[in-house]
């Protein structure tokens, strides 16, 4: 599922070479802007998901002021370093403070045209959070996985590694993705106050493999952006059992789009409704994973390995694609990529 925190964060890469300075310039910018009080600048270039987080500009500068009076002031920069992702830059500044023992990470996300998209100050951990134990990770896939989507999506997290992945971290969701549509380094039109001004609202969202549908939930409400529905975490939701061991379960799903039913049989590529921003969401996108059973928590979590897919162009016969990766399937033979 998507995460939203204080902010909204859809890089968090590990730091990097540092970029030329003229790179560093707009992060640097914010940070000095953020330490001098000045929120209201900042909030003017919040993208609508971080507002709707925030709430308003006064809780943008309350939180402010909790950073102060729990850091207190910057003292030295250690490093600084960033990074592209999918059309946005991430701008990643450790730091020492007056009133942090160790290291503090301040991370910017911006995006081409100029929008905060994240924002965060925390702790920076010196050794990667570990990710969840597993009996799996040496499994193929049995099943012949497709991508579950015609088109091009973006990796936000996928991965086996938690920074790659923040699933990695929960054992029931350890292989999991979160996908969405990037274009022009934007994930949506306008000012994002409306799912449908998402890329990835109401794509077709299709079966992976062949199998028999177990669970298919809809009518539950597609979020305002920002806001999450956390008891219904899934939200609409497809799982398909491909008769492997092996269990798809497809999230998020928008609300009246789910076209199957318990027990239907589908085929691969068969389409099972939209992609939406239902459940534990914060903005339109695919939550996919593999696991071994029906029911999202107790079953365990497996590696998905699809076949026939490029990724940032290359072709993948057979693969797990990771975070930042751009992913679309493969043209059939004998015919030309359309885009």
């Amino acid at each position: 599922m998507l995460r939203l925190a204080l902010a909204v964060v859809l890089a968090a890469l590990p730091l990097g070479t540092a970029a030329a300075q003229p790179e560093l310039a707009p992060g640097r910018e914010l940070t000095e802007t953020f330490y001098a009080g000045r929120t209201g600048e900042i909030w003017e270039r919040m993208a609508p998901v971080m507002r709707n987080a925030l709430g308003s500009p006064d809780a943008l500068a309350a939180f402010r002021a909790r950073v102060e009076a729990g850091l207190g002031t910057e003292t030295a920069v250690e490093a600084e370093a960033v990074t592209p992702m999918g059309g946005t830059r991430v701008y990643r500044r450790r730091a020492r403070f007056t009133r942090a023992p160790g290291l503090v990470l301040v991370e910017w996300v911006v995006t081409a045209d100029g929008q905060v998209a994240g924002f965060r100050i925390a702790p920076d951990q010196q050794a990667p959070q570990p990710p969840a134990p597993s009996e799996h990770l040496e499994r193929r896939t049995r099943a012949d996985l497709r991508l579950p989507f015609d088109g091009e999506f973006f990796v936000v997290w996928g991965g086996r590694t938690v920074e790659q992945n923040y699933h990695a971290a929960h054992p029931s969701q350890r292989f999991a993705y979160d996908l969405l549509v990037v274009r022009d380094g934007a994930t949506h039109t306008g000012d994002g106050r409306r799912n449908e001004q998402y890329h990835c609202f109401g794509q077709p969202i299709l079966a992976p493999a062949d199998g028999r549908v177990v669970l298919a939930v809809d009518g539950i409400a597609d979020n305002v952006p920002g806001q999450m529905n956390a008891p219904q975490v899934a939200g609409n939701q497809v799982v398909v059992d491909h008769g492997t061991g092996e269990f798809s379960l497809l999230a998020h799903l928008r609300s009246g789009s789910v076209a199957v039913r318990p027990g239907d049989r589908v085929t691969r590529g068969q389409r099972l409704g939209e992609c939406g921003n239902s459940g534990n969401s914060s903005e339109p996108h695919l939550h996919y994973q593999l696991q071994d059973g029906p029911e999202l928590g107790a079953s365990a979590a497996l590696p998905a390995q699809f076949t026939d897919y490029l990724a940032d162009g290359g072709p993948v016969a057979r693969g797990e694609p990771v975070r930042g990766q751009s992913i679309r399937p493969a043209p059939a033979a004998g015919t030309e990529d359309p885009r």
